[in-house]
């Protein structure tokens, strides 16, 4: 487990003191990439030298490897201690940034600047190995919701809104455990939500859903225990009943209301989602240094997403 003070700050006075200059930022980054030694991605040597411009130079196959190849931080021309200070505020704050004020609070000159690096960043926030949720006796709710601004005078109820699944591990005798959660296509929802379960769900779990059609073979394909409710006849409102994911669900909407005040694109919804899920699944941790550490190391494992490649995924 990485400790405060020596792998990260844990306070913003003493990221002021880790990161004086890019010399220190760099260093960091190779700690974080390769804790245990250099590590050629080429032909997997860990024998190397580094150059006068920095480059660690493999000693078997005599490839040039730059600490951010490959990585968020990846040919940008902007200081390291710049995107060290926008993954700070992302993490330290409770409830995040938004671009515009991070905008602000960095100087930069471009919106655009602004809302690409906190997209760039969710991108890293979702471990793609990460562990499913619950297993052999641990309870998790899967239940939707919808995602949205309120619809124009005379436009459908939801007309632009997004449908969202979500799925949260149960405490007992009370609590909330770990969540995940995705946007679905309305137009294809069981099969999105029986791709989501079987993604998500260890096998073994105990999984309560309502009734609804497109749970059914939920417990087949998940090799999970389920326990439908039938909303339809029971005295209970649904929140009663499945208070965890009704509760995850209020706790989203006011997040995305109270940050972005419900501005945020339907296109990129999913990225909003990995960044909740993150903030979710370490509420307890009590260091705010910790979470930088943790956004960094998969910062490093992430591939970069240049500006033009999230324009044109908003299109």
């Amino acid at each position: 487990m990485p400790v405060a003070g020596r792998d990260y700050p844990g306070t913003w006075q003493a990221f002021e003191a880790w990161f004086a200059d890019e010399d220190a930022c760099r260093e960091f980054l190779v700690a974080v990439r390769w804790p245990e030694g250099f590590l050629c991605p080429n032909c997997g040597s860990c024998e190397a030298w580094e150059t006068a411009r920095g480059l660690f130079m493999c000693s078997s196959c005599s490839r040039q490897t730059s600490v951010t190849a490959g990585t968020i931080f990846h040919r940008t021309r902007t200081p390291l201690r710049t995107w060290f200070a926008a993954m700070w505020m992302m993490c330290a704050q409770k409830n995040g940034v938004s671009a515009t004020a991070l905008q602000q609070l960095l100087g930069f000159r471009s919106y655009e600047t602004a809302w690409a690096w906190p997209h760039k960043l969710r991108r890293a926030m979702v471990r793609p190995d990460r562990d499913r949720l619950g297993g052999p006796g641990v309870s998790v709710e899967l239940d939707e919701t919808n995602i949205g601004g309120r619809a124009r005078a005379g436009a459908p109820r939801y007309a632009n809104k997004a449908r969202v699944v979500i799925a949260v591990e149960r405490r007992e005798p009370k609590g909330l455990g770990r969540v995940r959660m995705a946007v679905i296509d309305t137009d294809n929802t069981m099969g999105d939500i029986e791709a989501f379960a079987t993604e998500v769900i260890e096998p073994g779990t105990i999984l309560w859903t309502d009734g609804a059609r497109h749970y059914h073979r939920l417990g087949e394909l998940t090799a999970a225990t389920h326990e439908p409710i039938d909303l339809v006849h029971s005295d209970d409102p649904a929140h009663t009943v499945l208070p965890a994911v009704h509760r995850v669900a209020a706790l989203l909407k006011r997040w995305l209301e109270g940050t972005f005040h419900d501005g945020q694109s339907v296109t990129h919804l999913d990225y909003y989602l990995d960044e909740y899920t993150f903030r979710f699944n370490r509420r307890t941790s009590r260091s705010r240094g910790l979470l930088f550490y943790r956004l960094t190391q998969q910062a490093l494992r992430t591939d970069p997403h240049p500006l033009n490649d999230l324009k044109a995924h908003s299109q």
